[in-house]
């Protein structure tokens, strides 16, 4: 059974596009699938300082294809995405939530609601009580989600997780692994992930992966 590690940050609309489209393998018998929750910005402050670079000096015309790009994707997987007023957003405290989430059995939902919130009803995630509201509508106590978001526990997951996507040669979000050393970054490399996981099984996608590297 091959194994997909699905690294995410939930204040990326790419991450939310891609996860649309990849949390069907969370319920699919031939995958053992795996959440990391990491926060972004954290690895674009130690390895893709780029992207800052990009948003303080847009080029116009690739901007302009952005917008179009995004929404063209996003009425291709179901969703809304606008443009939150608050962009980028803080979204340490949404994250460390899921990782929260994560060890209540609640990750799905959990970050499906933070994607639309954000996203899709344009609210400021980074506040006490859209994060609330948010556990309101998941069945996670609101009480025990603050208390664990500002532990040790949570702080101290998220960070190693952060530090492994970066230290495996990760830059950003979303990132999946097949088997560990695999990777695939971006929304619009979901096909060849797939692939790569209809190839492993049936058994033959290591070797002929191996082969074509060699």
């Amino acid at each position: 059974m091959p194994r997909l590690e699905f690294f995410f940050d939930c204040s990326s609309p790419w991450t939310y596009l891609a996860f649309s489209r990849v949390r069907r393998f969370a319920h699919a018998e031939h995958v053992d699938f795996v959440w990391r929750p990491i926060l972004v910005g954290g690895v674009f402050n130690a390895v893709n300082q780029q992207v800052y670079d990009k948003r303080a000096k847009p080029d116009p015309r690739q901007a302009a294809y952005y917008r179009k790009d995004l929404q063209d994707w996003a009425r291709y997987c179901g969703i809304r995405i606008g443009q939150p007023e608050v962009f980028p957003v803080r979204a340490v405290e949404a994250m460390r939530g899921a990782v929260y989430a994560l060890q209540q059995g609640s990750i799905e939902d959990y970050a499906s609601a933070v994607f639309e919130a954000y996203w899709g009803e344009l609210q400021d995630i980074s506040k006490p009580d859209v994060l609330e509201a948010i556990c309101r509508k998941v069945g996670l106590d609101a009480g025990r989600f603050f208390e664990a978001i500002a532990a040790d526990a949570a702080k101290d997951q998220l960070r190693r997780n952060t530090d492994e996507l970066i230290e495996r040669g990760g830059f950003g979000s979303p990132t999946f692994f097949v088997d560990e050393s695999d990777m695939y970054f971006g929304n619009d490399r979901m096909p060849l992930l797939e692939a790569a996981l209809s190839d492993r099984s049936r058994g033959d996608g290591a070797s002929q992966r191996d082969a074509s590297v060699g």
